[in-house]
């Protein structure tokens, strides 16, 4: 039987060659799947629901975006010293989560880190901030003519598992925010898959509250679960939702590619797909929350460490209300 099963593959992966196929991992990560797999192998066997719409807002672009003012939503993190680890490469540091929208002045340099999310650490070392935080770029657009202007502030998003308060509490204290600005439409960048869920509720929020939005991200499945009006999807490692480090073309492109979404779209649920590749072969993509790719060593360590980075985010939490 193992015999045959061995000839099978082999004759398929000969077939392939001959056709030019792409290997079939070479596709888009299928995070809700390869999360839940996860999380119930290493103790949660409650399954997370993924928000779900079949039909999303739309508004369309009330002037061209040489006449736009551009917010930026972001779902990283202003540095707090004295709450660990939080450079690059660093792991996941649960105390340094926020949990209420704070918005800082688009005109000065801003520390913003990812450590406290789930970005993929095997691949990307969190060394660019221009990779999740595109703000020179959209300078730069503004200084060649592409947009008028960006916006006075920037938001930040909290990385929430409650859709309810994603919902009822985050997204309108953003529209709140936007609109004192008088900024016209909206670029939102994910980085964890879970931030990309907040985000998409985010700009379903505004869309239905006349604000146009992009969606800039990597989990192409979570997003369009979603039903995200507008989503340009590079299909990159999670934390590179604005281009790949210490590239300013790639960032540039593809920022460029959003606003042209932003322009372009002709009605709500448009993907778009950069056409940039992170590496040549893309076996990169075998890795993250990959079962086939955990021992059962490391899944125990892991559940231990998971634990106990929930109890620093609940001290954290508790921090924050008080």
């Amino acid at each position: 039987m193992n015999q045959t099963l061995d000839a099978r593959t082999a004759d398929t992966q000969t077939l392939d060659a001959m056709l030019d196929f792409a290997p079939d991992y070479d596709s888009p990560i299928p995070y809700m799947r390869r999360t839940r797999e996860y999380y119930a192998a290493i103790g949660y066997t409650t399954p997370y629901r993924w928000a779900h719409y079949q039909a999303a807002p739309f508004t369309p672009l009330a002037r061209k975006l040489t006449q736009s003012r551009v917010a930026i939503v972001t779902t990283a993190a202003p540095y707090q010293p004295g709450k660990g680890d939080q450079g690059p490469g660093a792991a996941y540091n649960g105390s340094a989560k926020f949990y209420t929208v704070y918005s800082g002045d688009t005109a000065r340099d801003h520390d913003l880190r990812i450590s406290h999310i789930g970005y993929d650490r095997s691949h990307t070392s969190a060394t660019d901030s221009g990779t999740w935080f595109p703000l020179p770029a959209l300078r730069r657009a503004a200084a060649d003519g592409r947009i008028e202007a960006v916006a006075e502030r920037f938001h930040g998003a909290p990385t929430n598992r409650s859709q309810r308060v994603t919902l009822e509490t985050d997204a309108p204290k953003i529209l709140a925010r936007i609109r004192e600005d008088g900024a016209d439409v909206a670029v939102i960048v994910p980085n964890c898959p879970v931030c990309h869920q907040t985000s998409t509720l985010v700009a379903r929020h505004l869309e239905a509250h006349g604000i146009p939005t992009v969606v800039m991200g990597c989990a192409k499945d979570i997003v369009e679960h979603a039903a995200a009006p507008r989503f340009l999807f590079s299909d990159f490692p999670l934390g590179n939702s604005a281009g790949k480090p210490h590239d300013v073309a790639s960032q540039d492109r593809t920022l460029d590619l959003a606003l042209r979404l932003l322009e372009t779209a002709a009605g709500p649920k448009t993907t778009m797909q950069s056409p940039l590749r992170w590496s040549a072969d893309g076996k990169w993509k075998l890795d993250y929350l990959n079962l086939e790719q955990i021992g059962e060593a490391e899944l125990k360590r892991r559940r231990e460490e998971f634990d106990r980075q929930k109890e620093l985010a609940r001290s954290n939490r508790a921090v924050n209300a008080a």
